[in-house]
């Protein structure tokens, strides 16, 4: 049997997107390995979220290569959308397929004879399982245009997953015992204003609850201005949705936030979070952070380690500002030295650890509801699981645990670790 590998960089959306990939190749026979391994077809789906994300993309191209030149290389994801010349330049390509197009990526697959560029409009797939939970594509592209970014021009519009298949996906999945499903698109809070007839997020929820699911669902990114009355109030009172939400902020400094092209300004986003944490039992809040945009002077970083600090969030993604050609933040003025850049993100991932350190210790001695996963930690030999509102948590327990969600106490955070008895 021909053997495959494929390996991911970026968000869960490529993640889902590699599920379907690995899904074509399990049909066309192929025996899929480690990508550290031998192997006659290397698939990378690549990033380009930042220049490290394309640096990371090329060195997974060129790895793959020295591990076998023979081998066939097909590169897609967005650095393969963006700069599809680019790649086909680096030695040993043999195709780069635009994101989405399934039909000319199972072309690459199965018909290895030529060396091409194939590139159609993106469309959306949902998606298939990882491990003890599984991630379900609903929506894709975005329309925001903020000025960073560069993923409106590598996946496009927004669109929208209709309704009806994703509860025929998501039966399957529950069918096949997933306890948990993460429901994940680029712009998840625009999810069905595309679709005729127009509907929400909080409509799909809402459908989801009426089928009495017998798993959680897990909500990635959602816009802070997306949370309306009428999703919040499903959220709150959903028996399926995780109390556990990410929201992107990306700066608490209202000056850089209009740089960025962000529609709202820091009163309104604290304005929000305490909303939810009112409504939300428990919730969990992380955030997505940039540091370094252009023209970020010392006092607009201090502005928004200041506006953090004093946020109920319990974890930080951090981003360090990544000039993406292509977008208007790319031409601005000021831009950063990189050195400060870096400072700045070790500042702010130090603040993220302190929240994420504070938020645990408040559940010391509380019960949490853990869906306990396959891996064991090397150092102890536990199990490890997550709660709904996203707490990981060490368990001593049993393999007949796995993949079920069971309640926990938590007996102990130390070093950024949670521990508890079942």
């Amino acid at each position: 049997m021909n053997k495959a590998a494929i390996t991911t960089l970026g968000c869960k959306v490529n993640k889902c997107d590699s599920a379907v990939i690995y899904g074509l190749l399990k049909r066309s026979g192929y025996d899929i390995v480690p990508f550290h391994q031998r192997a006659d077809i290397y698939i990378i789906n690549t990033c380009t979220v930042t220049q490290r994300a394309d640096y990371q993309s090329r060195q997974l191209i060129k790895r793959s290569y020295r591990l076998n030149p023979s081998a066939r290389i097909i590169v897609t994801g967005c650095y393969a959308q963006r700069a599809p010349q680019d790649i086909k330049a680096i030695p040993g390509v043999d195709h780069v397929v635009g994101i989405g197009d399934v039909g000319k990526l199972v072309r690459a697959i199965e018909c290895p004879s030529e060396r091409d560029v194939l590139q159609d409009t993106p469309d959306v797939a949902t998606v298939l399982p990882e491990h003890t939970r599984a991630f379900l594509k609903v929506q894709d592209g975005c329309d925001s245009y903020c000025s960073y970014c560069v993923i409106p021009h590598t996946r496009g519009k927004s669109r929208s997953v209709s309704q009806e298949e994703i509860m025929r996906q998501i039966l399957r999945l529950t069918e096949s015992g997933y306890k948990e499903i993460v429901l994940t698109g680029i712009h998840l809070g625009a999810y069905g204003f595309d679709l005729r007839p127009s509907t929400n997020l909080t409509n799909l929820i809402r459908s989801m609850d009426e089928k009495s699911l017998p798993c959680r669902i897990r909500l990635s990114s959602i816009e802070p201005m997306e949370f309306n009355d009428d999703l919040i109030d499903i959220i709150s009172s959903s028996p399926t949705i995780c109390n556990h939400l990410h929201i992107p902020l990306q700066s608490g400094d209202d000056g850089i936030l209009k740089r960025m092209r962000r529609p709202y300004d820091s009163i309104f986003f604290k304005e929000q979070t305490a909303r939810l944490i009112s409504a939300i039992p428990d919730l969990n809040i992380g955030l997505d952070v940039i540091v370094g945009f252009p023209g970020e002077t010392e006092e607009n970083f201090e502005n928004t380690v200041r506006f953090i600090e004093d946020l109920p969030i319990g974890y930080l993604h951090i981003f360090p500002y990544s000039r993406r050609p292509g977008t208007p933040a790319a031409d601005f003025s000021h831009q950063v030295d990189s050195r400060i850049i870096k400072e700045r993100a070790r500042i702010m991932r130090r603040l993220g650890n302190k929240k994420k350190e504070e938020f645990y210790m408040g559940f010391h001695g509380k019960v949490l509801s853990v869906l306990i996963e396959s891996k064991r930690e090397k150092e102890t030999g536990f199990l490890k699981g997550f709660s709904q509102n996203y707490i990981p948590v060490l368990v001593e327990t049993g393999d007949n645990n796995i993949n079920k969600e069971i309640p926990i106490t938590v007996t102990q955070v130390r070093d950024g670790r949670v521990f508890g008895n079942s």
